[in-house]
């Protein structure tokens, strides 16, 4: 299994305090611009009250501060316990600017309030979910997310005051990425860490140098304030227009867990120098505490918030991934709120500087997104799911399809990329499953004991689909091991756990799940790490079972939920060993 050397502190380890405050303080000088633009976008198109949104600008900050240390420090069930930067959510413009016109900021509010218990639903019970929103689903709306804010980028970069030549915002734009990328390919590791924010300084200076830096605006600013509009309220009238707006709040709510879900996925592959299985209690964490930020922000009547991609690719970029850099980002955030000059220091940063590093880091999430789909291998089926959803979001997000019937849907929902390219990813994925071959089942307890049912549940499995006495032999010996490596994690358990068998037949393949209580280690991260002498010692029995099954499965996925294991093994009809269990 390679080892990724581009990781120079992993999410458990503990970088230099300078390092750790520089570089937390950078991301969130990278994403404060795009949090308070979002609320200022929605309050000035809903036609709110400036005094509205001084206060949603305030909240919004002190909210965002709020989750993202959360998700670094899993507070409980609740946080990724990774870097996950969370910001105000692009995806809810629509249809909160829609609740602004049609009953003001407590309509909006009350929305919020309550799509943020259906999200808090889906993270107690994600693993229901598990073969709709996959890898394939989730790196497509990542992709997705390029798609839809890059034309942002691109706006940004040849955005100067009126009188000032065009040629002004290509020379900073094009200082800013060339400073940027040139420190991220050529320079050494360590400089490298400091590639985003010496980015961004070359490119004010040289707006400094134009006159566009608002050096107006930074003097302005008081030190220390709070804001001075007040919370403007929670609607519970429960009108028409509440009902309403509920269907298109709801979804947007989804799509933004698939947001969620996409990122806590791909910033674990990036936050650990040996690739590790996805431990999908973190992923349950992050929606989690993403539905907490939701729910806060509808009680403080603000623009609900969600994850923000731009930090795994600050974080691949940098190579730190430890998570006091996250605790730092939102320690900044919070005192962000409380510190108006600072945050015009931030405002004052010309739109052709953001936009010019915006291009790098929305190229770098690209990338990552095709990693995320082809993590578990591709056939012509996932291929399809992908290039359809991927290009029918491209074709929304220009206004290319139907543009006339679109922008009356749903308050305009599917004129976002990212929302009609993940929905049509989730309905053929949907499609996909429902069509699937007939899954056959069988209920046991967690025990050796079990293994005579397993065995003529399998037989009789193998004899339906027509296969030999030989792949019979080795569906048996396959669950067979898997349950005896289950088995002894649940010996000093107090309560008798229960297991269920799904198998189905896919193509060349039988497909075995089993669903059982779970347990501390995970099966796939084991098996990979057989022979190496720097994994920890497991002992010798456990060994040997799982070397006999990384024998008779092609594939081997544990996916870790609270209270529930998943692991899906792949027996090949006619196998040839590859050792193949990533």
């Amino acid at each position: 299994m390679a080892s990724q050397s581009g990781v120079r502190y992993e999410a458990d380890e503990r970088p230099p305090v300078l390092l750790t405050i520089g570089l937390g303080l950078q991301i969130a000088l990278l994403t404060v611009g795009g949090v308070v633009l979002t609320v200022a976008i929605v309050s000035r198109a809903g036609g709110a009250s400036e005094t509205y949104l001084t206060w949603g600008v305030f909240a919004a900050a002190a909210i965002c501060g709020i989750t993202t240390a959360i998700q670094a420090l899993r507070v409980g069930r609740i946080g990724a316990g990774y870097v996950l930067m969370m910001g105000t959510s692009g995806s809810f413009i629509a249809v909160c600017i829609t609740a602004l016109v049609q009953g003001g900021p407590p309509l909006m509010a009350t929305l919020i309030i309550i799509s943020s218990l259906f999200q808090f639903l889906l993270s107690t019970r994600l693993s229901l979910l598990r073969r709709i929103l996959t890898p394939v689903v989730s790196g497509t709306v990542i992709m997705l997310i390029s798609v839809t804010v890059m034309p942002i980028a691109f706006d940004m970069i040849g955005d100067v005051p009126d009188g000032e030549p065009v040629s002004t915002a290509l020379i900073i734009a094009a200082v800013t990425m060339l400073v940027s990328i040139g420190i991220a390919l050529k320079a050494t590791s360590s400089l490298r860490l400091w590639a985003p924010v010496i980015g961004i300084a070359a490119g004010s200076v040289v707006s400094a140098y134009f006159g566009i830096y608002d050096t107006a605006r930074v003097a302005a600013a008081p030190w220390v304030g709070l804001p001075e509009g007040t919370w403007p309220g929670i609607d519970l009238a429960f009108g028409p227009a509440f009902w309403g707006l509920l269907p298109a709040f709801m979804f947007v709510t989804l799509v933004g867990a698939v947001e969620t879900i996409g990122d806590s996925v791909a910033i674990q592959r990036v936050s650990w120098r040996r690739p590790r299985a996805v431990d999908y209690r973190a992923v349950q964490g992050a929606v989690a505490a993403d539905g907490l930020g939701n729910l806060l922000s509808g009680l403080l009547g603000t623009v609900p918030n969600t994850t923000y991609s731009t930090s795994i690719a600050v974080t691949e970029l940098t190579g730190v991934a430890a998570r006091r850099v996250g605790v730092v980002v939102g320690a900044a955030f919070i005192a962000i709120a409380f510190i108006p000059k600072f945050l015009a220091v931030v405002l004052a940063i010309p739109n052709p500087v953001a936009g010019g590093f915006l291009i790098v880091l929305l190229s770098l999430l690209f990338v990552i997104g095709m990693k995320l789909v082809i993590q578990d291998g591709i056939d012509y089926r996932k291929g399809l799911v992908v290039g359809v959803s991927f290009w029918i979001g491209v074709g929304f997000q220009n206004d290319a399809i139907f543009p006339e019937l679109v922008s009356g849907f749903a308050g305009g929902l599917l004129q976002n990329g990212m929302t009609a390219g993940g929905l049509t990813a989730m309905i053929m994925t949907l499609f996909m499953e429902l069509t699937s071959p007939r899954r056959y089942r069988l209920e046991s307890d967690l025990t050796p004991a079990a293994l005579p049912k397993f065995k003529t549940f399998l037989e009789e499995f193998a004899t339906r689909n027509g296969w030999d006495s030989a792949m019979s032999d080795r569906l048996v010996a396959a669950s067979e091991e898997t349950l005896l490596s289950l088995s002894r994690e649940e010996d000093d358990a107090t309560t008798q756990k229960r297991l269920l068998l799904v198998a189905h037949r896919e193509e060349g393949s039988a497909v075995l799940e089993l669903v059982a209580a779970t347990g501390e280690g995970n099966l796939q991260d084991r098996i990979e790490l057989l022979g190496d002498e720097r994994a920890v010692e497991t002992p010798e029995e456990m060994e040997v079972s799982l070397r006999l099954l990384r024998h008779f499965a092609s594939s081997v996925h544990h996916q870790q939920y609270h209270d529930t294991d998943i692991i899906t093994l792949k027996v090949d009809v006619r196998h040839t060993h590859t050792g193949d269990s990533s």
